[in-house]
C-alpha cells in the first residue's frame, strides 16, 4: 500500500479520520471515550494542537484539527498511539487498533472549515443514532450550539466567527446552519479532494503544490504529488467550462481565457494565438472577468461550479 501524503507547515488545517482495524469498535464504552478525549486535551497542551470540531463513532472518528506549529505527525502519535496503548492495557491485548495510517486531508479553512464542521457533526444522524446532532453526546455539536459549556481545549471561535459577532447570534445561526441539512440528501463536501490530500479551490491547490510539494522526490510510492502536480490542459478547460457555460458563446469566450490565463500554466503568446488576440489583450480580458465577479452572483457561482470540476477531474 501506497504511504499517504502527508504535508505540514504552521497553520494548516486537517480533516482527520482513523478506522478501527477489521472496522472494529474502538470505542466499547463511556470511559474509553472520555479517556480518548482526555488525549485531545493533551495534544492541546503539549503540542499546540487546536481541535476545532470531533465526533467519535463507534469505530472510527473525525477531527477538524489546524497545527499552529505544523507538527500533524507528532499531535497524531499522541493520540493514537496513547489511545492504543491504552485500550490495549485495558482489555489484555496486544496489538493495532486502528487500520493502518489515520487519513489527514490538507483543507483550505476558509472555504470548507463550516461545510466540513456540519458534515463532521451531522455523522451520528446520517448513522441512524439520533435525530438531533445536539444530542449526540460524543462530538463537540451541543457546544457549538450553546447545550453545554464547552471544555477549554475546544477551538470554536473561528468557525462560530463565520455565523455572528456575538457568541450568542452565532451559536443560534449554527445551530439553523446544521439543521438545515436533518433529513435532506446533500453531497459530502470531501468530495471535492484532489489526489486523497488537499480539499481547497484550484487557487488553494496551485499554492501548496508550490510551496511544500516541489522539493518532494516523485516516486510511486507517493502518487498523490504526481496528480498533484498536474496542470490542466487547455482540452480539460475548454470541456469542463463549456459543461457550465452552454448558453452565451461570449461569456464562454471570457470564461475559458480566464482560466486558461489563471491555470494552464501556457504563456501570453501562446494562449493569444489560440484566442486570435494579443498578449496584452490576454491579461486585459483576464482582468475585466476578475473585476465583474464581485458584483455578479451567478457569475461567482459558476466560476465556482467549473473550479469545481477541474478539481474532481484531476482526481
Amino acid at each position: 500500500m501506497a504511504r499517504p501524503l502527508r504535508i505540514q507547515y504552521p497553520g494548516a488545517f486537517y480533516h482527520i479520520t482513523s478506522r478501527g482495524n477489521e472496522l472494529k469498535d474502538v470505542f466499547k464504552s463511556q470511559k474509553d471515550r472520555e479517556k480518548f478525549l482526555s488525549y485531545f486535551e493533551t495534544a492541546t497542551h503539549r503540542y499546540g494542537a487546536l481541535i476545532h470540531v470531533y465526533c467519535l463513532m463507534n469505530n472510527h472518528y473525525h477531527i477538524l484539527m489546524e497545527t499552529p506549529e505544523g507538527n500533524l505527525s507528532q499531535i497524531m502519535h499522541h493520540i493514537n498511539a496513547s489511545y492504543t496503548t491504552y485500550f490495549n492495557v485495558k482489555r489484555k491485548r496486544a496489538g493495532h487498533l486502528f487500520q493502518g495510517r489515520y487519513k489527514a486531508i490538507l483543507v483550505d479553512a476558509d472555504e470548507y472549515a463550516k461545510e466540513l464542521s456540519r458534515y463532521i457533526h451531522l455523522n451520528p444522524v446520517r448513522a441512524g443514532i439520533v435525530d438531533d446532532p445536539g444530542k449526540y453526546s460524543w462530538s463537540s455539536c451541543r457546544y457549538y450550539i450553546g447545550q453545554e459549556k464547552a471544555s477549554e481545549w475546544l477551538s470554536r471561535d473561528f468557525i462560530l466567527a463565520y455565523f455572528g459577532k456575538t457568541v450568542s447570534v452565532a451559536k443560534k445561526r449554527y445551530r439553523e446552519f446544521v439543521s438545515s441539512l436533518i433529513g435532506k440528501e446533500y453531497e459530502s463536501p470531501l468530495k471535492g479532494v484532489v489526489g486523497a490530500t488537499i480539499l481547497g479551490s484550484l487557487d488553494f491547490v496551485k499554492d501548496i503544490t508550490e510551496k511544500h510539494l516541489k522539493t518532494k522526490k516523485v516516486d510511486r510510492d507517493l502518487p498523490a504529488i504526481r496528480m498533484l502536480s498536474k496542470r490542466p490542459s487547455l482540452e480539460r478547460i475548454e470541456k469542463e467550462v463549456e459543461a457550465v457555460i452552454d448558453e452565451d458563446e461570449v461569456l464562454l469566450r471570457q470564461v475559458s481565457l480566464y482560466f486558461y490565463h489563471k491555470y494552464s500554466g501556457k504563456t501570453l503568446k501562446e494562449i493569444g494565438t489560440h484566442f486570435g488576440i494579443g498578449e496584452s489583450a490576454v491579461s486585459q480580458a483576464s482582468r475585466r472577468l476578475v473585476l465583474k465577479m464581485p458584483n455578479e452572483a451567478k457569475l461567482r457561482k459558476k466560476i465556482r461550479m467549473i473550479e469545481k470540476r477541474l478539481i474532481m477531474s484531476r482526481v
